[in-house]
């Protein structure tokens, strides 16, 4: 089968390819169980060089996965150009951490010695998404690789170009064969591979839908899983919040990457008090936000990834207004683009209306209005979603107390919600499940022993 990639910027065919057959399939697969017990038995200090390596190598392919980037899913050329720099950051941090995180845990017991070993289990299965093609995939990749786990990628469909150059760069980097590669598969192809006996766990970042359809495959395996799915991050606004430094964030986060970002911050929850003026003027600072060429340096405002999902949105948007939400700015697709939309408010939205109840995975923002920080903590709980929030007050205490009280599994005070190498990073609810990052993500795919010595 032919798969033809867009360029969401322009609407023309800038790449083709052909998914594999059966045969190539199995050949990775043999590869990677091939490659797993040398790899799992090579001292950690060794794959920590190999990883720095391919920070290096990461940073010298940097023009040419932001083009990538840039061409099959419309990305910024700055923000393509720090998310591959954020990649190779996160390489080099795990190849120094990864001895922390993973020496044996003594525990005093009756024993002579009892600990908890940590041991990879094999060949892990990842399913990875568009809207961060290279760091999405680097964010489990660096610390499976110190792991001492082999993976195989199915990237998303339309970046299938971003996938093969993390495969170059995993080989020149001189990563062992068969300890990565790409699989161009399709979504049935995708559950066979679960099924394989030879892989032994699945991460995805992506939908509700696939997650629900290969969690189910992997429970029914008896297989572990890590889920990280949609969201609906609440960014709620206190009556004693800088609104200064609110509003430059809330565009930062509603806007950058064009809205699809899993944790951007989507159900704007403002108190009555301040409600008018942090609205103006953030519609004033979105009515910055310039729609063009990704490439272009002026340009601040990109295309979303696909026409299909623009015209999702777009529905989504008209929904809500015929339900009685106000369109503050935008509330249309860029006129003469391909996959355009304009950067959009929309105020008094209700539950009912799709901008409350939905994920918006586009630049649109969502305006709440609350009477007190009472009815806000209520109403940013008032999702199915739980991967991340923030919190917007002068008073630092006031803002941890309403963090802890947020059903999440990511809450920030004064600072926009985002995925950093130090931190665990999932969600709760219907955002998924397990945890990504630090010392809780690089044991999830690993056989936590007791060894016990009487």
């Amino acid at each position: 089968m032919t798969v033809e990639i867009i360029n969401p910027a322009n609407g023309q065919v800038t790449y083709r390819h052909e998914l594999m057959d059966t045969g190539e399939v199995e050949q990775r697969l043999k590869a990677a169980a091939a490659a797993f017990p040398a790899w799992a038995a090579l001292p950690l200090q060794q794959r920590g060089d190999l990883l720095r390596q391919v920070a290096t190598a990461l940073r010298a392919h940097a023009s040419e996965l932001q083009q990538a980037m840039t061409r099959e899913m419309g990305k910024l050329k700055g923000e393509a150009l720090a998310e591959v720099d954020k990649c190779a950051q996160a390489c080099e941090f795990y190849a120094g951490k990864a001895a922390d995180y993973l020496a044996p845990e003594m525990i005093q017991t009756e024993a002579q010695r009892s600990y908890v070993r940590f041991e990879p289990i094999g060949c892990v299965f990842a399913v990875m998404p568009w809207n961060f093609p290279v760091w999405q995939v680097f964010r489990f990749l660096a610390p499976a690789f110190m792991a001492g786990n082999v993976v195989l990628l199915k990237h998303a469909s339309n970046v299938p170009q971003c996938a093969d150059l993390i495969l170059k760069v995993v080989r020149e980097a001189g990563l062992p064969t068969g300890v990565f590669d790409v699989l161009h598969i399709d979504n049935d192809q995708a559950a066979e591979v679960l099924r394989d006996d030879r892989v032994k766990a699945v991460t995805l970042t992506g939908s509700e839908r696939a997650g629900r359809s290969l969690a189910a495959n992997a429970g029914d395996q008896l297989k572990k899983s890590v889920m990280e799915l949609g969201g609906s991050d609440a960014f709620v606004v206190l009556d004693d919040a800088d609104l200064d430094k609110a509003v430059e964030a809330a565009v930062k986060s509603r806007f950058d990457n064009a809205g699809q970002t899993c944790i951007a911050a989507k159900r704007f929850i403002v108190v009555d008090a301040i409600a008018d003026a942090f609205t103006e003027r953030f519609v004033q600072a979105a009515a910055r936000r310039v729609y063009g060429d990704p490439q272009q340096e002026a340009t601040t405002l990109a295309p979303m990834a696909r026409a299909d999902l623009r015209d999702e949105l777009h529905k989504q948007v008209t929904d809500s207004v015929a339900k009685g939400a106000k369109v503050l700015l935008g509330g249309e697709p860029v006129p003469g683009s391909h996959a355009g939309y304009t950067a959009t408010v929309l105020d008094r939205v209700q539950p009912g209306m799709p901008a409350y109840d939905e994920e918006l995975f586009g630049p649109v923002a969502s305006v709440i209005r609350v009477k007190d920080e009472a009815e806000a903590l209520r109403v940013a709980n008032d999702t199915r979603f739980g991967l991340g929030g923030s919190v917007w007050t002068t008073d630092a205490a006031r803002g941890e107390a309403f963090a802890r009280k947020m059903e999440c599994g990511a809450a920030f005070v004064n600072a926009i919600v985002k995925s950093d190498v130090r931190l665990p990073f999932g969600g709760s609810k219907q955002s998924g499940f397990g945890r990504e990052l630090a010392e809780h993500g690089i044991r999830e795919f690993m056989n936590i022993k007791t060894v016990y010595v009487a």
